[in-house]
């Protein structure tokens, strides 16, 4: 199956996912930046295409893009995929991956989550500068729920809770 991953990464973890996606479906990937430069004749040989980008406030980044091509790209397979510093057990999770795509958009296009991380280092200051003021939020938070608590203290520093096995679920899906 000729697939594309299309991905945009800030620090490294969603290019990580998009790249063990590439090499185990065989698939080609190109950056989001360059994807857009493409005109729609590029796109024709693809049976699967494969959006990846990471969370933040509850919202999949640079999604609008892809989401605004899908509808034209019915008769392939599609996927969307959202890194973030949450482990994929989360509860949370599932009201994200609903709220990523409309109703119509789930009939034809797979949603998924993969655990990735922080780094701090190679945020833009902007990024850095919500979650440092987020966790201090939360830290000084009245009544904090355990998992708060939790929340707080994992995403107070940089971490990689990263790993291939997450790529499994959007590998079944778009072998179907």
């Amino acid at each position: 199956m000729k697939t594309l991953i299309i991905y945009t990464s800030q620090t490294g973890f969603t290019k990580k996912y998009a790249g063990w996606i590439a090499e185990k479906m065989n698939a080609d990937l190109l950056e989001l930046k360059e994807a857009k430069k493409k005109d729609d004749a590029f796109y024709k040989p693809y049976e699967a295409i494969v959006y990846g980008g990471w969370a933040m406030a509850g919202n999949l980044v640079k999604s609008k893009w892809f989401l605004g091509k899908a509808p034209a790209w019915k008769d392939k397979r599609l996927a969307v995929f959202c890194v973030g510093g949450s482990p994929n057990e989360n509860p949370d999770i599932e009201s994200f991956l609903q709220n990523m795509l409309t109703d119509e958009q789930r009939e034809y296009i797979g949603a998924f989550y993969c655990q990735g991380g922080f780094d701090y280092e190679k945020m833009n200051m902007p990024s850095r500068l919500a979650m440092k003021m987020f966790v201090g939020a939360l830290k000084k938070k009245k009544n904090a729920t355990e998992d708060e608590k939790k929340m707080a203290e994992m995403i107070s520093s940089s971490y990689d809770i990263s790993d291939i096995k997450y790529i499994d679920p959007i590998i079944e899906y778009l072998m179907k």
